[in-house]
C-alpha cells in the first residue's frame, strides 16, 4: 500500500508542472508586463536551436513585423525583455526553428484573415480605450438583413449604447467598414471597438451613437466558419473585392437599419468610415450617394491610382466629388501612417481634393498599415461626430 501511495505522489509530481504549464500555470509567466512597461517573453523550448520573437511593435520588414531573438537561459527556457512600450495593444508570435507558433502560455488570440497572434495590454494611457472598464456598457449584436441587391442574406454587428434598450430616443448612426481580408468581426476582436466606445462615451468625449459594422464583402455571408460556406481558410481578396459590388448594394443595409433601430435618418446624423479596402468604401459611397453622409472618415483609404474603374460606381470621380463639396459637408477626416504603402497614393488623392477646393483634416502618425493606427484613428475621429 505505502509503494502504491508513494508512486501516486511520483506521478503527481510529474503531471503537475506538465499541467501547469499546459494551462499557463505559474511555472512560465509569458508575456509578464513590468511596472516600467519593458515585457518579458518566455518559451520552454529545450529541443530547439533558435527561438525568435515577431512583435507588431518591432521595425517592419516591408510586410512583415520586425522580429528579435531570444535567449536561451535555465531549465531550457528562451528570454527576451523588450525596452519600456509606450500604452497600447500589441500582437505577437514566436518562431521555433523556423516555424511559426503562438505562445502557449498566453491565453489570449486573435484572428486576422488566416493569421492566429497572441495579444497583451500595455495600460497607462492610450492602451486603457482597448480595455473594459467599470463604465456603463453598450450592447453588440449580430444581425442578418435580407440584401436584395446581393441576392442572399448577410450578417452585420451593431453596436448600441448603453440604455438603449429602456429607452425610446433616437440616435446618430456611424457605419464603420473593415478592410481587405476582414469582415463583420474585425472591427469588434482586433480593433477593440466595444471598449473604444463605451470608454469615450462615459469620458463625454463621444457622443452616444448606434455603430453598424457590416461585412464588406459581397461574395460572403458572413464571416468564415458564421455562414453558410462553413469552416474554410479566410483569404485575403475575395471574389467581388473592390469592384463596385458592395457600394452599389450599400442601401440594402441603410434600409435595414433605419428600419430596425432608432436612428436619426438625415445627413447630418449619418458618418461614414472605413480602414483600408473600408477606407476606398468610404469615399466611393459617400461620393456616390453625395447627399448622404455629413462625416467621412478614411483610414489608411486604400486609394489605388489602378483601381478596376469598369463598374459605375467608379466613373465621374472629380463630378461627383464635387458635388459632395457643392452638397456640403461637416467633416471629411483623413488618416495615414508615415510608412504605410499607401502613402503617395493617398497623397495623390488629396492633392485631387486642394485641386477642387474640398476641405479635409489629415492626420499623419508614425508606423505604416496597421492596427495600432487604426484603433487611434478611431479613438480621434469619434470625438468628433455628430
Amino acid at each position: 500500500m505505502k509503494k502504491i501511495i508513494v508512486l501516486t505522489q511520483i506521478l503527481v509530481m510529474a503531471i503537475i508542472p506538465t499541467i501547469a504549464q499546459q494551462f499557463g500555470g505559474p511555472e512560465i509567466i509569458s508575456p509578464e508586463i513590468h511596472n516600467d512597461n519593458r515585457v518579458t517573453f518566455r518559451l520552454h523550448a529545450p529541443n530547439s536551436n533558435e527561438v525568435k520573437l515577431m512583435g507588431d511593435w518591432l521595425p517592419t520588414q516591408g510586410w512583415i513585423p520586425g522580429t528579435v531573438n531570444l535567449v536561451k537561459g535555465e531549465k531550457d527556457i528562451w528570454l527576451h525583455t523588450t525596452e519600456a512600450l509606450p500604452s497600447g495593444l500589441y500582437t505577437y508570435t514566436f518562431i521555433v526553428d523556423g516555424v511559426k507558433t503562438i505562445d502557449p502560455n498566453n491565453a489570449f488570440v486573435q484572428r486576422d484573415i488566416a493569421n492566429i497572434s497572441n495579444i497583451f495590454l500595455v495600460e497607462g494611457g492610450q492602451g486603457d480605450y482597448y480595455k473594459v472598464q467599470d463604465v456603463p456598457h453598450g450592447t453588440v449584436t449580430r444581425r442578418w438583413y435580407n440584401s436584395a441587391g446581393n441576392g442572399k442574406a448577410r450578417r452585420m454587428s451593431v453596436y448600441t449604447p448603453p440604455g438603449y434598450e429602456e429607452g425610446k430616443e433616437k440616435y446618430p448612426v456611424l457605419y464603420l467598414l473593415h478592410g481587405a481580408g476582414g469582415d463583420e468581426e474585425a472591427w469588434l476582436t482586433l480593433g477593440k471597438a466595444t471598449q473604444i466606445f463605451d470608454n469615450l462615451i462615459a469620458e463625454g468625449k463621444m457622443k452616444p451613437m448606434i455603430v453598424i459594422m457590416p461585412n464588406g464583402n459581397v461574395w460572403q455571408q458572413a464571416a468564415p466558419g458564421e455562414g453558410r460556406k462553413g469552416f474554410y481558410k479566410p483569404q485575403f481578396m475575395v471574389p467581388n473585392t473592390m469592384d463596385g459590388k458592395f457600394e452599389e448594394t450599400f442601401p440594402d443595409i441603410m434600409r435595414f437599419v433605419e428600419s430596425n433601430y432608432r436612428v436619426k435618418t438625415n445627413k447630418a446624423n449619418r458618418a461614414i468610415a472605413g480602414l483600408s479596402m473600408g477606407g476606398f468604401h468610404s469615399m466611393h459611397i459617400s461620393r456616390y450617394y453625395p447627399n448622404t453622409f455629413d462625416y467621412v472618415g478614411l483610414f489608411s483609404a486604400a486609394i489605388l491610382p489602378d483601381q478596376d474603374v469598369s463598374h459605375k460606381v467608379y466613373h465621374n470621380l472629380d463630378e461627383t466629388l464635387k458635388r459632395q463639396k457643392e452638397n456640403s459637408y461637416k467633416l471629411y477626416w483623413i488618416g495615414m501612417g508615415k510608412t504605410d504603402f499607401l502613402y503617395g497614393s493617398g497623397k495623390t488623392f488629396m492633392a485631387k481634393l486642394d485641386e477642387i477646393g474640398f476641405d479635409y483634416i489629415y492626420r499623419e502618425s508614425e508606423g505604416g498599415h496597421v492596427w495600432k493606427n487604426w484603433r487611434l484613428y478611431l479613438t480621434e475621429f469619434l470625438p468628433l461626430l455628430f
